[in-house]
């Protein structure tokens, strides 16, 4: 199986922000700890600070060979139409993951753009939220 991980804003910095809500695993890190939880996996990994470069990313999937997609998209998540309207195009199998839970953050953080054209989401349990998802999807997704 092949899954897509795109990371939004700020999640390169993981390790350095607020280690309560995040975790004090690095990107790379949390990377490394899901590719070696999952043998038969094959991940591809990105992450970008720009809207337009995660929304390039997404349109291309429609041309490449990846069976699901797992996708933290930060605070994109609360603010983003265009990133929630990229992900609709995709008949792949989709899950929103987050570190934290944003269901019992600020007010803010409650809007969830992207929660209505995904099969899934898990948050609030920082890497083992990423688990739960490769689990599900390798649930949901017949190879």
């Amino acid at each position: 199986m092949n899954i897509l991980v795109i990371h939004g804003p700020n999640l390169n910095m993981l390790g350095r922000r607020n280690p309560e809500l995040y975790g004090s695993m690095t990107q790379d890190e949390l990377f490394d700890a899901l590719d070696s939880h999952f043998d038969d996996v094959d991940f591809v990994f990105y992450q970008s600070n720009y809207e337009g470069e995660l929304i390039g990313v997404i349109h291309s999937v429609m041309n490449e060979d990846y069976n699901a997609l797992i996708i933290n998209p930060g605070a994109l998540t609360h603010t983003s139409i265009a990133l929630r309207d990229a992900l609709e195009m995709l008949e792949i199998p989709k899950v929103e993951v987050h570190l934290s839970n944003i269901d019992q953050r600020e007010a803010y953080r409650k809007v969830d753009y992207i929660k209505e054209v995904v099969d899934a989401c898990f948050m609030g349990k920082k890497l083992d939220s990423y688990i739960d998802a490769v689990e599900f999807l390798l649930n949901k997704t017949v190879v």
